[in-house]
């Protein structure tokens, strides 16, 4: 069964529900905890029902109209935060780390209301664009068990399609918070770099190519989450100057295909002209961009991504004396490839990494955003990236080949994000990304929240505890 229109079932819906006295926070609360113990999709790792409960007691005794979330439950990613009192795993047997107090952004969460009671499953530390671990579960997607949720924030992205919870953590380094959301009909923004907090321990810093958010069921809702979390992030960036959105047209770039290499979906490539027109009706101007702009920026940032948490792996192994003997064989392929490489070779692809900041920033004196479709396909079938191998180069390249500009964001550091533009003949998601300068987040929501206002698209679960 259906449910319409998108904002009615949403985390913002279920925080004026218990703000109104409709619900409480501790049904609501009840009612995720139930939903999450039925979970028949994989997405949940860890469940801790008391902190769940007590936290949404708390919230029904002291209401407070200046927290936005108030009372809303939600979930940490099992990477990135921490979260204290939420093991971190990273979706691995060598992990074994149960934080006593909370990262920056995870005390933006507990002011914000939102109430945690449990972690997502996510692929062993993060390297595969779904979220299979060896250790389990596998998450599939709600909307067709056969295929994945996306990665890494996989099981956050089920969590909230298949309505456990409204909102969840997510992180994103290369498409973590954009391909989920996209495999799954949901909302996902990579902010700018800078946006958001990674202190004080910035684990999950990965040499500023990686932020964490939300995976959302509407536009709003993210909207919120980024007006709530980011800002006086603390280091190692400046706070990026917000743009103005403005009032009169914008300059659209639009780029239909991914070019000879990467073949795509003509339902997919539909979506993006469908997209195009809309908003050409809406007085933007569209400009059509051709994959010979990007194909190098693509491959080049795919490169840098994957040094980066190449050397960044096997600098934590080191550091923490964990055992690769227990990991994956992917994981233990990355780190060995991680410790072979020379410090120049790093420095160099650190260097390219600037000049595919510098070769978008050209393009954005041309256009004011770029869209494009966000995957390729479909969601790929459970199976499509193995962690019982060892050759990371076809691994990496199926990533690549799924969302050939996810990590092209992550590389230069600009705002991304995606949502669901109708739905395919299966009735799965046709996500598009959307891009903009440093700084152009609320630039991308407003033009989101115009095209999420044709109701192209209806989650098929309702939020476990909305009245």
């Amino acid at each position: 069964m259906l449910t319409t229109p998108t904002q009615s079932d949403d985390a913002m819906a279920l925080a004026s529900a218990i703000a109104a006295g409709r619900t409480s926070a501790t049904a609501a609360m009840t009612a995720s905890i139930a939903a999450a113990k039925a979970d028949p999709f994989g997405a949940i790792v860890f469940l801790d029902t008391d902190l769940g409960l007590a936290t949404a007691a708390a919230c029904d005794r002291s209401p407070d109209p200046e927290r936005p979330f108030l009372g809303v439950p939600t979930l940490a990613k099992d990477l990135g935060g921490p979260f204290a009192g939420i093991p971190m795993r990273a979706g691995s047997r060598t992990l074994a780390d149960d934080p006593s107090a909370d990262s920056d952004l995870a005390q933006r969460f507990r002011v914000s209301g939102l109430c945690l009671f449990g972690s997502t499953t996510a692929p062993e530390f993060g390297l595969a664009l779904s979220s299979e671990p060896a250790v389990g579960p596998v998450c599939r997607n709600p909307l067709d068990p056969t295929r994945t949720a996306g990665g890494s924030s996989g099981g956050a992205a089920a969590a909230v399609a298949s309505g456990i919870v409204a909102i969840a953590h997510a992180t994103d380094a290369g498409g973590s918070v954009r391909v989920p959301a996209a495999c799954c009909g949901l909302v996902g923004l990579k902010p700018s770099r800078g946006a958001m907090p990674a202190g004080p321990g910035f684990g999950n810093y990965l040499g500023g190519i990686a932020t964490e958010l939300t995976v959302c069921r509407s536009v709003r809702d993210t909207a919120l989450a980024l007006a709530s979390f980011s800002g006086s992030a603390r280091g190692p960036f400046p706070n990026p100057a917000m743009l103005d959105t403005g009032t009169g047209p914008l300059r659209v770039g639009m780029v239909v295909d991914f070019g000879g290499r990467y073949p795509i979906d003509p339902a997919r490539q539909s979506a993006i002209e469908a997209a195009g027109q809309s908003l050409e009706q809406g007085g933007h101007q569209i400009i059509p961009l051709a994959w010979s702009e990007f194909d190098a920026m693509a491959e080049t940032s795919a490169q840098v991504f994957e040094t980066i948490v190449s050397v960044n792996l096997a600098a934590l192994f080191g550091t923490f004396a964990l055992d690769p003997s227990v990991a994956e064989p992917l994981t233990q392929a990355v780190i060995a490839n991680g410790q072979a490489l020379g410090g120049t070779t790093v420095w160099d692809r650190l260097n390219q990494s600037v000049l595919v900041s510098h070769a978008l920033w050209q393009l954005f004196d041309r256009v004011d955003v770029v869209i494009a479709p966000m995957l390729a396909g479909p969601p790929p079938l459970l199976g499509h990236f193995p962690n019982d191998h060892g050759d990371t180069t076809a691994h990496f390249d199926r990533m690549t080949a799924m969302a050939p500009l996810a990590s092209v964001a992550n590389i230069a550091g600009c705002p991304a994000i995606t949502l669901p533009f109708g739905s395919d003949a299966a009735g799965l998601p046709l996500p598009l990304q959307l891009l903009a300068p440093m700084g152009g987040d609320i630039r991308l929501l407003a033009l989101a929240a115009r095209l999420e206002s044709e109701h192209r698209w209806t989650h098929r679960f309702p939020v476990a505890g909305l009245p």
